[in-house]
């Protein structure tokens, strides 16, 4: 378990057999190896749990920029990369770690399940900030190579990339007094030096912006990957997630009818 959120397992607990007790201190009586940062992170060996907690809240983001505003917007705006501090491990480098230390004999199985979220895009997003949604996604993006390279020597991994939801965000023509919609914008010059408008229009500026309903992208790549090509149902990917780890019946029970 890597990320933020140290400030939640300081919390203690009210109930229970460790009733009393930090969520930290549960933790390591349950034989978690607990690291706060990432050279910890890197000598950590396998053979234990890890607890890894890198921010006391979310985590730094990678890029800066000016928010979002109403019209006229902010920008032209160059985002601010390298925002990280060396404490904190990237996201890729979370990921890679966390796949050394599941794919091991120490780890007693055949193989694993890992699940990897490029969480503050949404938060971003939220904030009508459109250079620290980027630099999340490049976050995102450099840790599914991660698992892609790892999957080229293990053919058998199933890697699957999407979302939980879309998000406000849109890239936009110029908006100008006489014709612009009533959200905010943000104008990024881009490594090309093209300008590109981002516009937010779900909530008022300085407020949350909202979560919509459309429909997301989905990509797989691997055994089952398949099963990813077209619209599906969301719940169709918990469905063969389960496919993939065999958990598609309980003990004693027969398999329920397989995807083609």
């Amino acid at each position: 378990l890597l990320g933020g959120g140290r400030a939640r397992f300081e919390q203690r607990i009210t109930g229970g057999p460790d009733k009393g007790k930090t969520v930290l201190a549960s933790a390591k009586a349950q034989g978690y190896a607990i690291v706060s940062n990432a050279d910890e992170l890197r000598t950590a060996a396998p053979g234990k749990k890890v607890l890894g907690l890198f921010a006391r809240g979310n985590m730094t983001r990678e890029w800066k920029g000016k928010p979002a505003k109403p019209y006229p917007g902010t920008g032209p705006q160059r985002c601010v990369e390298g925002q990280r501090p060396d404490s904190e491990p990237s996201l890729a480098e979370m990921t890679r770690k966390a796949i050394d230390l599941l794919d091991t004999p120490a780890a007693k199985g055949p193989g694993f399940f890992l699940q990897v979220e490029g969480a503050s895009i949404d938060k971003a997003d939220h904030a009508a900030d459109p250079c620290g949604q980027i630099g999340e996604t490049v976050a995102l993006d450099e840790a599914v190579r991660v698992a892609l390279d790892y999957a080229k020597t293990h053919p058998d991994t199933l890697i699957i990339v999407t979302a939980d939801h879309g998000h406000t965000s849109q890239i936009l023509p110029p908006q100008t007094r006489a014709n612009h919609s009533p959200g905010s914008y943000s104008t990024l010059i881009t490594v090309d030096e093209a300008m590109m408008t981002v516009g937010y229009a779900t909530n008022r500026s300085g407020l949350s912006q909202e979560h919509t309903g459309t429909q997301v992208r989905i990509a797989a790549q691997g055994p089952l990957a398949v099963n990813f090509v077209g619209v599906i149902d969301d719940t169709d990917i918990f469905r063969t997630i389960a496919r993939a780890l065999d958990l598609t019946k309980a003990p004693g029970e027969t398999p329920r009818a397989a995807h083609p």
